[in-house]
Order: C-alpha cells, then structure tokens, then sequence
C-alpha cells in the first residue's frame, strides 16, 4: 500500500466531498444530512438508541465513541479504518501509539451495526456510524446536537504507520497542534473547540507522569499546574503505580459542558496539550471565551465536528458488513 505523508494528503474540505462509488472507482458526491432517508429511514435513530443504552451500561462509553470520530478522520479521512482489525497482511490503526490501550468502546460500534444490518442490510456506512455515534454521545451527555453529513464509503484498508505519523501525543504542545489543524484546514478556533471534546472521559496516568515528575526533562513538575491539582494527580498517579490508572479529563468528565476550559483557566489540565492551549498566546483567547460562553464553545464545537466529518481521501471503498473486516470479494459461480 502506498503510504501518504501528512503535508500531501490529499484530503478535500468542501461542501463537496470525495465519496467512494465503487470498490474500483470514486466519483464526487455530496454528503448531506438526510443521506439514509429513503434507503434507511430509521439508520440514525437506531443508531442513537444503542448509543443511549451503551452510555447507560457505562457512561465513561459515551467519550470513547465520540474519540473515534477524530482517530478516524485525521487518518486518511473520515473512512472507518480505524474500526479494522489486524490481519496477516495488514498492520491496521488499533495498535498504533495514539490508539493502543487508548482506544475502546469498540463493541459498541459492532452492536450498532449489527443494529443497522437487521433493519436495512449492506446500506449504511461503517464511517457514517462514526459520525452519527459521535454527534449522539455528545448530545446524550448534555452537549449539542446537530445535523450530521452522511454518505461516506469504508476504506479497504488501514495503516498503523499512517496513524503514528499523523496522531499527536498527549506530551504535544499547542504549537505542534496549530500547525497539525492548519494542515487540515482546521483554524485556531477549530482546535480549540474540537479539544473541549475533553470535556467527558477520562485519560490513564501514563499520558500525565512525565508532567508529574519530569517534565521537560526538568526532573521537576510542570510549573503550569495547579499545586493542589498536581497533589491530587499525584495520589492518582506515583511513580510505582500502575499507568493504566485513568482520571477524568475535567472535574465533570461525564458532563459536556465548558467546565473543561474553566479547569485550563485555573491551570488544571489532566493532559500537557490541554494546558498548552492556555500557555500558548495564539490559543490563549479562545479558551478564555469558551470557559466564560458555554453557548460560544457549543456553537464553535459544532461548526469544527462538521468540517472534520468532511475530511475525505478520495480513495476506493466500500459498505462493510461488519466494521472491523474488509468485505470478501464476491466470486461469480458459473455452470457449464
């Protein structure tokens, strides 16, 4: 497979997006809300009903899918191929090192579309789900709710190491994410009201210890922190303990809400990236008016989920029966 470095990746922002026809062509099409209205009426109203439930069963459920949509998009565009599963000749997203004991709630996607498959088989996309499992998690945890885009086509393919060449890490600072975004097409706006996606779940301790102990190989804390937080995180995270120990992402990690750039305010970012868009000018102000205008950050989350569903890379795809395999290539029997 040919491996597309991030600055030419060919990734369309318009109202007009590159959407797969074929296995073997690809042809504009619009994406547009209503997509599934004729061939699947009930496709996102099935789709928030397992969301709901998952949410129900464990509320941290409703972050995790929503995450998807944005380890999704950034890679290759918005296809579904971080849903793929490994094979002996593929090396898929799953495992990559912004994804690996990172990203769950995958069975939630597989009972969605098990869901889809008995109300209208082979119809809706693996990609599509994404999205509308993303917009509902967020609307079901009291954030906004929105018309989404629908008609993408599911890649035939995945690619850890596109994944850890595009993904950034939580050590990442708001520089490095400007100018991830730019390439995007995403602005400063953008990046800050896509970030408040940390308003809900939680991150594991190993993404924080080096802010705790040695950040910027200080052998010190960052002295952007909070020093009663950075107590608090302590006791969550020593040196000894297990890394895979999670703490909410705010102080309302189950609640979208603004609360999270309230925390950044106040210098209490569970992640190094999160704080930095607090310490870095160029990002400075907007933080400053999402966390004083709830109805701003909604408005401007929104706008930012949009334009991110739109990421497309242009290349051949699909509708997968189920989410985590390429379909088998259909193999004509004929009689003599």
């Amino acid at each position: 497979m040919l491996l597309i470095p991030l600055l030419i990746l060919p990734l369309l922002l318009t109202t007009t997006a590159t959407v797969i026809a074929a296995a073997t062509t690809t042809s504009p099409l619009s994406l547009r809300p209503g997509f599934y209205s004729e061939t699947c009426p009930e496709a996102e109203a099935t789709v928030r009903r397992v969301i709901k439930d998952a949410m129900i069963r464990e509320p941290r459920s409703g972050a995790s899918v929503m995450r998807l949509q944005f380890h999704d998009c950034f890679v290759n565009g918005c296809d579904g191929s971080v849903l793929l599963d490994d094979t002996p000749d593929m090396l898929g997203e799953k495992l990559g090192l912004s994804n690996i004991n990172s990203l769950r709630s995958f069975e939630v996607i597989d009972e969605a579309r098990e869901a889809l498959e008995r109300v209208c088989p082979q119809t809706v996309s693996c990609a599509d789900l994404v999205i509308m499992a993303a917009r509902d998690a967020v609307a079901l945890s009291g954030g906004p709710d929105w018309e989404v885009k629908l008609g993408r086509k599911d890649s035939l393919t995945a690619s850890q190491e596109d994944s850890d060449n595009i993904m950034p890490s939580p050590r990442a600072n708001a520089s490095y994410l400007v100018d991830l975004f730019h390439r995007f097409n995403l602005s400063v706006k953008d990046l800050v009201a896509l970030s408040g996606s940390h308003s809900i779940g939680e991150g594991r301790c190993f993404s924080i210890v080096f802010r705790l102990y040695n950040q910027s190989g200080s052998g010190k804390p960052d002295p952007e922190m909070d020093p009663i937080y950075r107590e608090k995180l302590d006791r969550l995270c020593p040196t000894t303990g297990d890394q895979n120990v999670t703490g909410g992402l705010d102080m309302t990690p189950t609640l979208f809400d603004n609360q999270y750039f309230k925390d950044l305010v106040l210098k209490k970012g569970f992640l190094n990236s999160d704080q930095t868009l607090h310490t870095f000018e160029q990002t400075r102000a907007w933080v400053e008016k999402f966390s004083e205008d709830q109805g701003a950050f909604f408005e401007a989350f929104v706008e930012g989920m949009v334009k991110m569903g739109d990421l497309q890379s242009g290349r051949p795809g699909e509708i997968r029966r189920n989410c985590r395999v390429v379909n088998k290539p259909h193999i004509a029997h004929w009689d003599f």
